[in-house]
């Protein structure tokens, strides 16, 4: 896994609590967007790894797909 060469963005608080639970579980973020795509949720690498490093808005559809697949309650992604 690579270092985040950028810091932390403040468009969604989800971000960072999902890389660490994914990172956690030994998944990589193509598993977590072909998961999404089988739910008819289409995101790219770089919008997907823009939500991890909170750059990018994230929608409510997106989160509980994300805490679905992640197998974590919505409530887990939105702690500090």
């Amino acid at each position: 896994m690579r270092t985040r060469s950028i810091p932390l963005g403040d468009k969604n608080i989800a971000g960072h609590r999902i890389e660490q639970i994914r990172t956690g579980k030994g998944l990589k973020q193509k598993y977590i967007i072909e998961k999404m795509k089988i739910r008819g949720i289409n995101l790219s690498v770089s919008t997907y790894s823009k939500i991890e490093g909170q750059v990018r808005l994230l929608c409510d559809y997106e989160l509980a797909a994300i805490a679905e697949i992640l197998d974590v309650p919505v409530a887990e992604l939105l702690k500090d």
